[in-house]
């Protein structure tokens, strides 16, 4: 749903500032939720013993599940990895959002979804094996990017292309993630989210001085910004502090095209939220497209249990 939000956004400010905003917000949301949580662990071990301590640090607690009080990594490699990942994150998410600017929540969340088929590409450099199947749903997904961006006098559309640019980063953002969180305990992998908000919030602050202007709503009014802040709370918050960090928590669990293929489930959802919400609709043409690309994201998951035993 977080397409609608960013769609209605790009009516009343300029693609960067709502990025900056939105990461900010997560960044805070999830520092304060990493603070809170580390101060009732605190409480909790100084008033238990030598066994309560060790029950706790072996992970039979409910309570303390997420947290290996300990163990945590140390600050310097969390904030290497995420400097790395916050990079890719300010680049995928501010193309998304440029993208947004002159497309559809619609079809904005379906041609981001091409990152499902491009993950288990992308994992061959990483000597993840790749089926046959991976290769076949690459073709329906460009025939279905044909139907779903390719106007009648075959011509793509630059939010079309800016969006598929998106997509690339997003799938490098599915592997690095897999990638960092291998090790960490949960209280770490929060931390870890932290760090790559609060990068991509001050790059994007920065370029929304520079680049905003640019866009037709790059100047905006009080009123303006008062409109925006419900749909920043909800990016912010929800998309960005809780289900960023849902997606790196499960990534230390599940295989990066099994991630994809759960997370693809977005692009179903913007398509109801553009319609329902902002009352989009899609051609013929369009929806023939949608349905092709969703047929290749799941042909292209088919074997993802085989690769690693995910069932």
């Amino acid at each position: 749903m977080a397409f609608v939000a960013q769609r209605a956004g790009m009516d009343l400010i300029g693609p960067f500032l709502f990025m900056s905003l939105r990461m900010f917000l997560g960044a805070a949301t999830l520092c304060a939720v990493v603070l809170i949580q580390g101060k009732i662990l605190r409480n909790r071990a100084h008033g238990a013993d030598h066994g309560e301590i060790q029950h706790l640090q072996k992970g039979e607690s409910g309570d303390a599940a997420c947290v290996k009080s300990n163990s945590s990594a140390s600050l310097r490699p969390l904030l290497k990895a995420g400097l790395m990942i916050g990079l890719i994150v300010f680049v995928a998410g501010s193309l998304q959002q440029i993208g947004l600017v002159f497309t559809t929540a619609s079809k904005a969340g379906f041609l981001t979804t091409l990152y499902i088929v491009l993950v288990p590409i992308l994992g061959m450099s990483l000597r993840h094996k790749t089926y046959w199947n991976t290769w076949v749903s690459v073709l329906v997904a460009v025939i279905g990017l044909y139907f779903l961006s390719i106007t009648e006098s075959f011509s793509i559309q630059i939010g079309d292309l800016i969006l598929l640019l998106a997509a690339i980063f997003w799938a490098c953002h599915i592997l690095a993630t897999d990638h960092f969180v291998v090790g960490l305990n949960q209280r770490d992998v929060m931390k870890l989210c932290v760090i790559q908000f609060t990068v991509a919030a001050v790059l994007s602050f920065f370029c929304s001085l520079v680049f905003d202007r640019f866009f037709e709503h790059g100047q905006f009014s009080a009123a303006d910004f008062m409109t925006v802040i419900p749909l920043v709370l909800y990016v912010g918050i929800l998309s960005t502090g809780i289900a960023f960090t849902f997606q790196a928590i499960g990534q230390q669990v599940i295989n990066p095209s099994a991630a994809s293929i759960i997370m693809s489930l977005e692009a179903v959802f913007s398509v109801i939220g553009g319609t329902v919400i902002l009352h989009e609709t899609m051609s013929g043409r369009e929806a023939i497209g949608c349905l092709l690309m969703f047929a290749a994201l799941i042909l292209s998951q088919l074997t993802a249990g085989r690769q690693k035993g995910v069932t």
